[in-house]
C-alpha cells in the first residue's frame, strides 16, 4: 500500500503519459491523474511492477515534462504510482510551472 504521509502535496492533474520501461523498452499509454515534485499516479489497467525502472513523458498542454524513475506501487486494473528519480532541469523547470498552476 502507498504511504500516507508525503513529502509535498500531491495536485489532481490530468494529461496524457508515455511510459517505457527500460529494459526491454515496452511501451505503454496511460492518463496521470495526480502529480506531486516527486511523482505521478498513473492510470492503466496493466500496470508495471513494483521496482520497475521506467522513462515517463507527461504531455500537458503543448509542453512535455520528461524523466527516468521507478514503480513504486503498483495497483492491478487500476494503476502505479511512479516516483520520479531523475529529470533534466528543463523538464524540472516545466514540472514547476505546472506545479505553481495547480496551487491556485
Amino acid at each position: 500500500m502507498p504511504k500516507t504521509e508525503r513529502r509535498t502535496p500531491r495536485y489532481p492533474f490530468y494529461a496524457s503519459a508515455d511510459i517505457i520501461e527500460s529494459t526491454t523498452q515496452t511501451k505503454m499509454n496511460a492518463r496521470t491523474s495526480e502529480l506531486s515534485r516527486f511523482g505521478c499516479y498513473l492510470d492503466m489497467l496493466n500496470p508495471f511492477p513494483i521496482g520497475m525502472s521506467v522513462n515517463i513523458v507527461i504531455r500537458y498542454q503543448e509542453q512535455a515534462f520528461e524523466a527516468q524513475g521507478r514503480v513504486i506501487y503498483s495497483q492491478r486494473n487500476m494503476g502505479m504510482g511512479v516516483a520520479f528519480d531523475a529529470a533534466k532541469l528543463e523538464s524540472s523547470e516545466i514540472l514547476d510551472k505546472w506545479l505553481e498552476g495547480l496551487k491556485t
